[in-house]
């Protein structure tokens, strides 16, 4: 509803109208659907309103219904009681509107359904969040009032429909509305009336009526309740008698995750995480412990001459149940034909539909079969962050991008590669983030609603222009295409960082560890903010679990000795840097850590190489050398090259504890404020 004046009687009453829930008896009345919304919305809920009408449903909305010389608070209590189904438009004003709020609260104590249809993505309050039901939202933020429009009219004609039969509205759930809802696709392929009955007993019990999952508060602390409607999808098994259709069998995995990632409210494993496992014997409910999911996906391939045999089966590994499983015989150039089959085929199992109607490829793909195995191996050799491998995983994306030159996901994947090899030190500073900017907007010409390219140049911001600002703005809209995106909720948490915002740098980083749990990058990148935070027990407790997970990743045992030495373990700091797996690495903080250690003619001589070595592309980590020597003219003097050089570990600068000697200096200060960061 609009809202009263501030002060005014109509206010007044209407609170305590709405306040009392059973005060007022309601009365009988035509429409079905009642509108609330706060005033500032009025335009969209016009819109709603006029779409709804406009497809048989009929609407109440203030103040076109109040009938003159009708008490305004008593009119919309009689409606809410006499409707089917409460539509809010769900906005940063209707948030904070204690109008809407008890609009919503009548609605609830009436057991009426409230479909939330959200326009923006300002938070919502406890007190209102306490009476919403996330299954019963239609997100319009990203899309547009207009798009969204058609899914709004569509669930509410059948809600309408279900909610007024006598028999339906017994049953106090059965008036919920969500994607599930509406009439699943033809099934691809004949399933038996009874397990047709089966399946959707099981998926309106254990999906259809679960809650929101909740993001875990420490990797380090015990695993939070396993959310029924998760799934993880296996690398496929190649059961080729060649046993050369590996990258085959990945490729179908990935394809039906990233197709699967579509659903709304749907928790799905990342790549990463899910593909740990790959070669493992290990069984598939210690799998799903270790991933926190409900269900998992797993299959085969096995490829003769020109055919492929693919089987796949969805199994709830509480109990062993095979909710769904199917085999799929098709000629090889089908291949991205039979995954959508089999994405459709599990979709219906889960009673879910997917938002944007019919399954697709997910934006940013290929059809090119040759290019998608190039990309694949591509991303496999990314994951493990050594020099070898970003230099072939660079070959195999150029060889994709050649096969097609249209594929948004191989130029995004590129600059993601050029990014890492800039960070590593391996390429100038202005020569690589200006690469990295170029790719990642090349991404975007292609396929403009790509999350992924939006974080990675939200990167190049931050790394090339220190430009925060145009940062956030690139986050905001990675995040508004796909707010669980973890490519996107990383960029958003390292740009947190530099900022001081420790606590939303670790909320960012926690929910994108949420969709991949076992991804080396966003640990590393949580292990640094604990650091910077002064958390290094929980720091050093992260970076020893991701040297179980990726003993080879480049910085891990360099930023362990920091975290170690933060806490006076200084013998076993300097133990842990002299292990670092790259020899140009281990010079970032060798030189600190000889010093703590008391041999002073070591870190000598270890400066000198780090001078030596990083001179003209890693500025930064001389300055810091020097700043924990308490030398502030020579710090001061490295950190003003590692500006002019572009050097983009400056944004590590923040919280750092070993520049603490140069906390007092108005120079320092004079220094941050120049990079805009806080003293």
């Amino acid at each position: 509803m609009p809202e009263m004046p501030e002060g005014s009687d109509g206010e007044q009453a209407t609170d305590a109208a709405l306040a009392a829930p059973g005060a007022v008896r309601g009365r009988s009345g035509t429409h079905k659907v009642f509108i609330s919304y706060a005033s500032s919305d009025r335009a969209v809920a016009d819109s709603v309103c006029a779409a709804l009408e406009r497809a048989g449903v009929r609407c109440w909305i203030a103040p076109r219904d109040v009938t003159p010389g009708e008490f305004y608070s008593e009119a919309i209590v009689h409606a809410i009681d006499s409707t089917t189904v409460v539509v809010l438009v769900l906005s940063q004003n209707a948030a904070v509107s204690q109008h809407v709020l008890r609009e919503v609260e009548r609605a609830s104590s009436k057991r009426h359904p409230v479909v939330s249809f959200r326009i923006d993505l300002a938070p919502i309050p406890a007190a209102l969040e306490y009476f919403l039901n996330t299954s019963q939202w239609l997100d319009a933020s990203a899309t547009g009032v207009e798009r969204a429009l058609p899914k709004l009219v569509d669930a509410l004609q059948r809600c309408v429909a279900h909610a007024s039969d006598p028999a339906a509205r017994t049953d106090p759930d059965s008036s919920v509305v969500t994607q599930a809802s509406r009439r699943p696709r033809l099934m691809l392929v004949a399933l038996a009336a009874i397990t047709a009955v089966a399946l959707a007993y099981l998926v309106v019990d254990q999906f259809w009526l679960s809650k929101r999952v909740d993001e875990p508060k420490s990797l380090v602390e015990a695993p939070p309740a396993i959310p029924e409607k998760s799934i993880a999808v296996l690398p496929f098994t190649d059961m080729s008698a060649a046993k050369d259709q590996e990258y085959m069998s990945d490729g179908i995995a990935e394809e039906l995750l990233n197709l699967l990632a579509q659903v709304p409210e749907l928790k799905v494993i990342a790549r990463t995480s899910s593909f740990a496992f790959k070669g493992e014997k290990i069984d598939i409910a210690e799998i799903a412990k270790k991933l926190n999911v409900a269900n998992v996906l797993e299959g085969s391939v096995r490829k003769s001459g020109n055919m492929l045999r693919i089987s796949a089966q969805l199994i709830r590994t509480a109990d062993s149940t095979h909710l769904w499983s199917e085999t799929y015989d098709r000629p090889v150039d089908d291949i991205f034909k039979v995954q959508d089959e089999i994405a459709n085929a599990i979709v219906q199992a889960l009673q879910i539909r997917l938002a944007g109607g019919e399954v697709s490829r997910r934006k940013g793909g290929t059809l090119n079969l040759e290019a998608y195995q190039a990309y694949l191996r591509a991303m496999s050799a990314v994951n493990e962050n050594t020099k070898a491998s970003l230099d072939a995983a660079g070959v195999y994306l150029e060889q994709a991008i050649k096969l097609d030159p249209g594929y948004g996901m191989a130029w995004y994947a590129l600059a993601t590669v050029v990014s890492m090899k800039t960070d590593n030190g391996w390429l100038a500073p202005t020569e690589g983030w200006e690469r990295v900017r170029q790719l990642a907007q090349h991404a975007l010409q292609l396929s403009p609603d790509l999350a992924e390219a939006h974080a990675r140049l939200q990167w190049a911001y931050m790394s090339l222009d220190w430009d925060w600002p145009a940062a956030e703005a690139e986050g905001r809209q990675a995040l508004a295409i796909d707010p669980t995106n973890p490519s996107a909720l990383l960029a958003a948490g390292r740009l947190s960082a530099p900022l001081g915002h420790w606590d939303d740098s670790e909320k960012q980083l926690r929910a994108a560890l949420v969709r991949d749990p076992l991804n080396t990058y966003l640990i590393w990148n949580l292990g640094f903010t604990y650091y910077r935070a002064g958390r290094f027990a929980e720091s050093e407790d992260l970076y020893r679990k991701l040297l179980e997970l990726q003993p080879g990743f480049l910085w891990t045992r360099s930023y362990l000795g920091k975290t170690l030495l933060a806490q006076g373990k200084a013998d076993a700091a300097l133990a842990m840097v002299q292990q670092e797996v790259d020899d140009a690495t281990r010079l970032w903080f060798l030189p600190i850590d000889l010093q703590a250690a008391g041999r002073q003619a070591e870190a000598d001589e270890a400066l000198q190489a780090q001078i030596a070595q990083w001179a003209d592309t890693g500025a930064f980590f001389v300055g810091m050398t020097y700043a924990y020597r308490g030398d502030h003219d020579r710090a001061l003097e490295w950190l003003e090259r590692a500006y002019q050089q572009k050097d983009a570990s400056l944004d590590e600068i923040t919280g750092e504890p070993l520049f603490r000697n140069l906390a007092d200096d108005p120079r320092f200060k004079a220094f941050l404020r120049k990079m805009k960061l806080p003293e």
